[in-house]
């Protein structure tokens, strides 16, 4: 069931750099390993130059590094991400009551001295950029797009994209389009609209991926893990649990990592079980940086 696959085959050709090996791995029966990131009171959705963004139902708070609190902005939702660049805050929202996009609530973007309201958006994820400028996507109703909004909340830039979002040197996204065939790949958001596309995916629902220190993007799609690197080359360093695209958004799947260690987490769905029940499959795997 479990194989480990090292410096395998890469689009363009190319070896990947990185290499796991399993070290433990084991199941059980429980309930799915669902991304909890910000669900805890105590614990700041985002924080930057000793300044912490918390989130509760109907309200965003702005507290500092000797616990006082700066502001308090008020929002008829449940903040669930915040992202801080040059003196703004975007702070995505889930809705106390169900609406035709589901409990997506507004995006909001805050003045980060004061908590004043800048600009409500829409969009389901979001990430920072240089300069006070964030990206927000949203996916649904024939949506799947990414837009960049300035300072201000105007739109500068707009893709036909959307997914999780890598911010570094550039704009990566590991694409989640929840579509059967799914298209998803791994790409760069290039000015202008412009997208490069790099390899293909099988998952239609992406888990929240990793990345390493040198920008390599730690992909989990449908049970297989792959390494993305910059110049998007993608390769195989693990077959976990392979997973039929047709079957793959009935997982549920995380990875995480501590050092050299990355769990990854994979919640397959019983067949023929009301309620559905899962077995959860769980590897440690060593990662071992490039050879020199």
């Amino acid at each position: 069931m479990t194989r480990s696959e090292h410096g395998g085959r890469a689009g363009g050709g190319s070896t990947a750099p990185w290499r796991v090996t399993v070290e433990t791995y084991g199941q059980r029966p429980g309930p799915p390993p669902y991304d909890r990131r910000g669900v805890a009171a105590e614990r700041p959705l985002a924080s930057r130059d000793g300044l912490g963004v918390h989130g509760r139902v109907g309200a965003v708070s702005c507290v500092d590094a000797a616990g006082e609190t700066r502001w308090t902005h008020r929002c008829a939702g449940r903040p669930n991400a915040a992202h801080i660049a040059g003196g703004r805050v975007l702070v995505t929202t889930d809705s106390l009551e169900y609406t035709p996009w589901g409990n997506l609530g507004p995006a909001l973007l805050l003045d980060l001295s004061d908590g004043a309201k800048i600009a409500e958006l829409r969009g389901e994820r979001g990430a920072a950029l240089p300069g006070g400028r964030f990206l927000l996507g949203l996916e649904g109703y024939d949506v799947f797009d990414t837009w960049e909004h300035d300072r201000d909340g105007a739109v500068v830039d707009t893709w036909r994209s959307y997914g999780h979002y890598v911010v570094g040197t550039g704009i990566r996204v590991v694409e989640a389009d929840r579509a059967v065939p799914t298209s998803s790949r791994v790409v760069r958001l290039q000015p202008g609209g412009v997208i490069e596309r790099g390899p293909r995916l099988n998952d239609p629902t992406p888990p929240r991926p990793l990345v390493l220190d040198d920008g390599t993007i730690l992909a989990l799609d449908a049970g297989v893990l792959r390494a993305v690197d910059r110049r998007l080359r993608g390769t195989v360093l693990a077959e976990l649990l392979p997973i039929a695209p047709d079957r793959a958004s009935g997982h549920v799947c995380t990875l995480r990592r501590e050092g050299t260690q990355v769990t990854a987490v994979i919640a397959e769905p019983l067949p023929d079980q009301h309620p559905i029940r899962y077995t959860i499959h769980t590897w440690t795997l060593n990662l071992r940086p490039p050879r020199t």
